[in-house]
């Protein structure tokens, strides 16, 4: 069932709990209710959206809102994932560009986040078909649609067959509640009132997402 707004919203697809007590939108009635959704390996949402979360569940956790944090994975694999969620949970440990952006920026202390992210934290639930990614078709994909492949560097090899792999996979993989809610990309938020009815499913900043909690607070 795809998600409706104006409509229940259907319950998140979560294939694991890196932090706090398992839930979903069926046991959070009379709570409203964000769900920040986010890829470890992006800088903006790190930049942006969970810091405007922690600070909303700072100012109104004790007055009615419930902030979720749910991993998805649409692309990068190999760092999108629930091992590198747990480290971020467990020791603040961010991965990829996450590392590179924040770092150029000062905002980890030796390669960490600064603070704790307070909120349960879970991965989406991620689909895979059988179809399994071999060099050999990696290196004909390649063959196919890189020409000049050999003239570049090492490093740059790598990094090709990394986003060719990263391509096939994404075709393959399928985030159960990012497509359900037809995401765009991350960060997004979904925002559920307190008779568990869908009232907002946004892409990117969203300065306009304290007004809409404290309207669904009143309500």
């Amino acid at each position: 069932m795809k998600a409706q707004i104006g409509q229940k919203a259907p319950l998140l697809s979560v294939s694991a709990w890196a932090q706090g007590t398992e839930v979903n939108f069926d046991r959070l009635t009379g709570q409203v209710v964000l769900v920040v959704v986010f890829q470890v390996n992006c800088p903006g949402c790190f930049l942006y959206a969970l810091p405007q979360a922690l600070e909303l569940h700072r100012k109104y956790s004790e007055h009615g809102l419930t902030v979720l944090g749910l991993a998805t994975a649409f692309e990068d694999f190999d760092k999108n994932n629930l091992d590198n969620l747990s480290r971020l949970a467990e020791h603040g440990e961010v991965v990829g560009e996450t590392l590179r952006v924040l770092g150029q920026q000062g905002k980890l202390n030796a390669g960490r986040l600064p603070y704790r992210i307070p909120f349960p934290l879970a991965m989406d639930k991620i689909t895979r078909q059988r179809n399994e990614v071999t060099d050999n078709v990696i290196t004909h994909f390649i063959d196919d649609h890189i020409p000049e492949f050999e003239q570049q560097s090492k490093t740059h090899q790598q990094q090709l067959r990394q986003q060719v792999l990263n391509y096939f996979q994404s075709l393959d993989c399928h985030a159960e509640t990012f497509e359900c809610f037809e995401l765009q990309g991350t960060p997004s938020h979904i925002l559920v009132d307190k008779r568990g009815i869908l009232r907002d499913c946004a892409f990117g900043i969203f300065p306009e997402l304290e007004t809409r909690i404290l309207e669904l607070l009143q309500e």
